[in-house]
């Protein structure tokens, strides 16, 4: 489980730095919360969870893990694109429907994985 969390983190350092690069020559900086956390809660978050993981295999391994996984990230592509249709022309209760959708869905995932540590790590 650690090596897929690991993968994924990279993902997201790739969009993080494709992201910056695309604020940075068209000047639209109004992105910037945006992209601090795909760098934050994307990069370095999810790569952190994959590097416990890799080093608590048997935390990896539980049926707590695996929820927290789905949850995690199958919500942060959401609370992303919300917090960037923030910017865009959409009705605003689309955008809040994605972005208290998303952050809901990594919260309880966040929740999931301190469950997970504190019961499974010795």
């Amino acid at each position: 489980m650690g090596a897929k969390w690991i993968k994924i983190s990279i993902v997201y350092l790739v969009i993080v730095l494709a992201f910056g690069l695309f604020m940075h020559y068209t000047i639209q900086l109004q992105w910037k919360a945006t992209h601090a956390h795909i760098g934050v809660i994307g990069w370095l978050t999810t790569g952190f969870i994959g590097l416990i993981y890799s080093i608590y295999r048997q935390a990896a391994e539980t049926r707590l893990a695996k929820a927290q996984f789905w949850l995690y990230n199958l919500g942060l592509p959401f609370l992303l694109i919300g917090m960037m249709m923030v910017y865009l022309d959409v009705p605003r209760w689309l955008f809040e429907l994605f972005v208290s959708g998303g952050s809901i869905a990594v919260a309880l995932s966040a929740l999931l994985f301190f469950v997970n540590i504190f019961k499974y790590v010795r």
